[in-house]
């Protein structure tokens, strides 16, 4: 059964099989398990940016197409539901319609673009995409009365979907990281620490939210994993390979490259359509900054390109880092301030200085993970399974010698 669900691409580690299995676990019962409003929201970015990191893996990671726009195709989805809820109300029908017509103008930008674009060479279709991705964006910004401009929108979902609507049910979550932190610190009071622990979870609409953000996420990573383990796949991976060895294959491979960019520009759409139905207000920072496209570049170098797998990690590593880096190094600054000769230093911790510390922990990884999380995980697991056949092999052979 596995093996249908997965498509056959299996992690191919168990130090990554682990992680994946703690990270589903972790966001499907995520709301049970940690409390407080910064954690929920960071679950719900993880789950939206699964989708758009894995789709911008599939033409970077197993394609090589460079593309700068795939964030406008998000800002699409994001302003698309944003506006229709704004014009029709506040319904269930304002969101299909903004789906339906964000999708729509996504595949249409993304033929011509494909069309148009993907002839010239790397550098310069990445250059294209660059200059329709700023366009864009100075358009969203000037256009006031529509977009609201740098001021952005407020998404009024509809009330199934917002903290007012509430059902009867309580039910009671366990904070696991609190937990574990009071045992850390208060070891003697274990009791008292389990105690405090439990926090009541209300059944509201934001709740329905997440969880129909983390059965889309899920859905559609497994869409990925099954296209690209299907035929389409295997042509993607010939022409990251070697592109003319396919083109002389018989494979029209520009068409197959609008394919995909077609396909990812369609899941970065829908991607949008979810963020702006999490967070529930949207700017040209938060859907269309060009250090948001960095970001998702980041999320795939650092998980390890042309895994998908690596979306997962790299999407939860980056906004874990992003959303709880800043209070530890907060932490460590007022401890630093309170030490002796410690003091002087202590600036270069503050949460302000996040950014900094986040290129050096990247830089590290890159280091140690040339190949990506994913991609390092796999080689060491081959690399320990090419040993342990060697060392059967070799007692194989003392064996027959002996014997």
């Amino acid at each position: 059964m596995m093996h249908s669900i997965l498509s056959g691409d299996f992690p191919r580690s168990r130090v990554l099989t682990g992680l994946l299995i703690a990270i589903f676990i972790g966001l499907a019962l995520g709301p049970f398990l940690f409390g407080g409003t910064v954690a929920f929201r960071t679950m719900g970015l993880i789950c939206v940016f699964i989708i758009v990191v894995a789709s911008y893996d599939l033409m970077l990671g197993y394609t090589h197409v460079v593309s700068f726009a795939h964030l406008m195709f998000f800002g699409f989805g994001a302003y698309g539901v944003a506006m229709a809820l704004d014009a029709m109300g506040s319904n269930f029908t304002a969101i299909f319609v903004g789906l339906g017509a964000s999708l729509a103008l996504s595949v249409v930008v993304a033929l011509l673009l494909g069309l148009l674009s993907l002839r010239v060479k790397a550098i310069f279709f990445a250059l294209v995409t660059l200059a329709i991705a700023f366009a864009f964006m100075v358009l969203v910004n000037q256009l006031y009365f529509i977009t609201g401009g740098e001021d952005g929108m407020r998404v009024a979902v509809p009330r199934e979907l917002g903290p007012a609507f509430r059902m009867d049910d309580t039910w009671t979550g366990f904070s696991l990281v609190g937990w574990l932190w009071g045992v850390i610190t208060n070891p003697l009071a274990v009791a008292e620490v389990t105690r405090e622990a439990f926090f009541d979870v209300r059944m509201n609409g934001r709740l329905l939210m997440y969880y129909v953000t983390f059965v889309l996420a899920t859905g559609l990573f497994l869409f990925m994993l099954r296209l690209v383990n299907s035929p389409f796949g295997k042509v993607l991976l010939a022409i990251r390979e070697n592109e003319f060895r396919a083109e002389a294959l018989g494979y029209r491979t520009v068409y197959y490259r609008t394919a995909v960019v077609v396909i990812a520009s369609m899941l970065a759409t829908v991607g949008g359509v979810l963020f702006a139905l999490v967070t529930r207000y949207i700017t040209p920072e938060s859907t269309l900054d060009f250090e948001l496209a960095v970001f998702v570049l980041l999320m795939c170098v650092i998980g390890g390109m042309g895994t998908l797998y690596g979306s997962v990690v790299g999407a939860t590593v980056f906004l874990i880092a992003q959303n709880y880096l800043q209070d530890l190094l907060g932490g460590v600054s007022d401890w630093m301030e309170a030490m002796p000769l410690l003091h002087y230093v202590a600036g270069l911790f503050g949460a302000d200085r996040w950014l900094l510390w986040f290129g050096v922990l990247f830089v590290l990884s890159v280091y140690f993970f040339p190949t990506g999380i994913v991609g390092q995980l796999r080689t060491w697991a081959a690399e320990r399974e090419r040993r342990r056949q060697g060392k059967a092999v070799a007692e194989g052979e003392t064996a027959e010698q002996t014997g």
